[in-house]
């Protein structure tokens, strides 16, 4: 049974329709009722183009949390070979909240981190939805140092609210935890791609995003604060995210004009989580189109890249 959003409601009616139709056909003339269905299958697909051609930030953000939105495990199963994942940060203990591990992309061996919300209640509690304790951004910075150690490039896909803030995680050292995972990807030399294939929330997403290139789905969103979080500091009315998403720049297209990102990765229509094998095609071709980039380049080529890049956001606003 497919999830529908609220702003879907148009093509959940026509569908639905088609749905009662496919049950008539049993019964019925079946070549009137297949000629419906092809009409309302028609006007059910143009519908959704409509709608997902003109989302707001906020349908945006309902979008890039759908339930079935493809996850960090969909992507390692669709993109990485061999993929071996590596547990612990050798500190304190095993975060599953942070995906990380050594696998080939395209032939080639590479290092890759994502945050994974799971998809079912079982498996949200057992990655806390996605939302990394210390010890997951410690297990970042050392899958980064294997990375550096021996050659591999990294690739991070971003799909977290933020960081845990439970008072366990801040006992153990969240903010330096997250600012070490931080320097880390700016020190290394070489190179990483970051896709935000979800939700990017916070120093939580940024900790793994701090990328010689970083890309975004579609529909996804990138921001400094979750909307509901932003609408409680601002407004102290946590319903008014719907606010706050319209004016915090959080989308892709926003973040593209502002030189935030540089690549946003087309989805198909209405969104990722219909189509999930050609969502992480893209994301692959893209990610493999930025790696080609950096081919050849010397080391401190690279981390300079890095480095330059990020030192320019902003100054020609």
């Amino acid at each position: 049974m497919r999830t529908y959003l609220d702003f879907e409601k148009p093509v959940a009616d026509l569908q639905g329709k088609v749905q009662e139709l496919r049950a008539l056909g049993t019964s019925g003339d079946s070549v009137t009722v297949e000629d419906e269905i092809g009409r309302m299958e028609a006007k059910a697909l143009q519908a959704l183009t409509d709608i997902y051609a003109k989302l707001t930030p906020w349908q945006k953000t309902q979008v890039a949390r759908h339930p079935d939105r493809p996850h960090v495990v969909d992507y390692i199963k669709g993109l990485i070979e061999e993929f071996t994942p590596l547990a612990g940060d050798r500190k304190y203990s095993e975060d599953a909240a942070m995906v990380a591990g050594l696998g080939r992309f395209r032939g080639r061996p590479v290092a890759l981190l994502g945050q994974e919300k799971g998809n079912d209640t079982e498996s949200r509690l057992k990655h806390n939805f996605g939302m990394p304790r210390p010890e997951g951004y410690r297990k970042a910075v050392r899958i980064m140092e294997l990375a550096e150690r021996f050659g591999l490039p990294l690739i991070a896909l971003v799909d977290t609210s933020g960081a845990y803030p439970g008072i366990g995680a801040e006992e153990r050292g969240q903010a330096e935890a997250i600012a070490r995972s931080t320097d880390a990807s700016l020190a290394l030399t070489v190179p990483n791609v970051a896709a935000v294939i979800g939700e990017g929330g916070s120093g939580g997403a940024v900790a793994i995003a701090v990328a010689n290139r970083v890309m975004m789905l579609e529909h996804a969103i990138y921001t400094v604060a979750s909307p509901e979080a932003s609408a409680s500091i601002l407004w102290h009315d946590s319903s008014r995210a719907q606010d706050a998403a319209t004016n915090m720049k959080i989308t892709a297209q926003d973040l593209l004009r502002l030189g935030i990102i540089d690549e946003i990765i087309p989805e198909p229509v209405g969104g990722a989580h219909r189509a999930p094998a050609e969502a992480i095609a893209a994301t692959g071709q893209a990610i493999a189109n930025a790696l080609a980039e950096f081919e050849g380049k010397r080391p401190e080529e690279i981390r300079r890249h890095r480095r330059d890049k990020y030192l320019a956001m902003g100054r020609s606003l």
